[in-house]
């Protein structure tokens, strides 16, 4: 189960989100790089980096940033936010991005379908957030009338293997991811590997989410608090 550092950039500044609102911001580090390089001598597997300006205006926005981040660590970045054309998905796997994320861009079956032929299943990821169950996009501020769980039987149709499913409602609060909505997810789409993220506070949390069945935990609010470490994380994935 890997252990996955969130690394959330707004204005080049490393944030954090309550429950996914921009005015509910915490600032936590000027400099990315810097906590990149920090999440990996901790040992984190890989690190997932999101471009909220990119999630809200509709294109990548911290592009430098994005760019020395990937150069500075050894471990794979994956990247999402503002990634709905299979240009900028190109973008981000030419500057070293591991695997791309695409939210708002899956629900349109036709983007969805060109991204995962364009660019294969193990360079793109899902990202599916939900609020109250309902898929939520452009950066978390429109939930629509479609079912998590529809949209990932819909892309696993469509040949995507990777999912990173959000539930918007715990994230950032440190009271425990939805466990529920995450076993949900994994008994949904049995042919894919689903990523939980929100929530994630204790290593109990942890273990919950290994027996749910994910394949990986992002952590945000957690670590930069200093409730939860990489390495009690690791060892509770164990």
């Amino acid at each position: 189960m890997d252990i996955i550092p969130a690394i959330d950039l707004r204005g080049g500044k490393c944030v954090r989100l309550l429950q996914g609102d921009y005015g509910r911001e915490q600032v936590f580090g000027d400099d990315p790089v810097e906590m990149a390089k920090h999440w990996e001598s901790e040992g984190a597997s890989r690190l997932h980096v999101v471009d909220l300006d990119g999630a809200r205006e509709g294109e990548p926005r911290n592009l430098d940033t994005v760019a020395a981040i990937v150069t500075s660590v050894k471990i794979p970045v994956e990247l999402g936010g503002g990634l709905r054309t299979i240009q900028s998905a190109k973008w981000a796997l030419r500057i070293g991005i591991e695997r791309v994320i695409v939210g708002t861009a899956a629900l349109n079956h036709q983007v969805a379908e060109e991204m995962v032929e364009g660019l294969g299943a193990e360079k793109i990821a899902a990202g599916i957030d939900a609020r109250g169950g309902q898929v939520a996009v452009r950066g978390w501020l429109e939930t629509t009338q479609i079912k998590a769980v529809d949209l990932a039987r819909e892309l696993v149709r469509l040949g995507y293997r990777h999912i990173v499913y959000t539930d918007i409602t715990s994230d950032g609060m440190l009271r425990g991811p939805n466990l529920p909505a995450m076993r949900e997810m994994v008994e949904a789409v049995p042919e894919a590997q689903v990523v939980a993220s929100g929530g994630v506070t204790t290593a109990e949390d942890i273990e919950a989410l290994k027996e749910a069945g994910v394949a990986g935990a992002i952590i945000g609010m957690a670590l930069y608090t200093g409730k939860l470490t990489v390495r009690q994380a690791l060892e509770a994935a164990c």
